[in-house]
């Protein structure tokens, strides 16, 4: 289960918004929240936020956006034992300001990705991210 910052409060708030919106569909009111998603062929918010903050990562990474990587991260792309080589890690600060910010909230699950996910373009990156990947980094589990 992934969770760790104090906005998760926010996030749940607007999960339920779309869970109360789906539970109104008089086709669908019997059904769970994520039957609910599966046959309107929607993804949760959190995994919607997932996605897109690896594939801002993605980006910034590789250079597809103008901000420096090093602003966010220490990049170490040398030949790893385990999973891919594009592993990323916090640059040291003795604040606990830092602790919400995008870069703690990603980094775990950035470097835990499976080593054959595709790194070679955005489009390929965007198609590994499917959700059974995903899944397991979100509060709420998919039934």
């Amino acid at each position: 289960m992934w969770s760790g910052f104090s906005g998760d409060k926010d996030i749940d708030k607007l999960e339920k918004v779309q869970r109360r919106f789906t539970k109104r569909l008089p086709a669908l009111k019997h059904y769970t929240y994520f039957q609910r998603l599966n046959r309107l062929d929607l993804e949760s918010l959190e995994l919607r936020r997932l996605r897109q903050d690896l594939i801002f990562t993605y980006k910034l990474v590789f250079g597809l956006i103008d901000l420096n990587v090093h602003d966010f991260f220490r990049c170490s792309f040398e030949k790893v034992r385990h999973g891919h080589g594009y592993k990323l890690f916090l640059p040291t600060c003795h604040s606990s300001t830092r602790f919400n910010f995008f870069a703690h909230r990603v980094l775990r699950i950035w470097n835990v990705l499976p080593h054959d996910t595709n790194f070679s373009s955005l489009a390929g990156f965007k198609r590994s991210l499917n959700t059974n990947i995903l899944q397991k980094f979100l509060k709420v589990y998919f039934n």
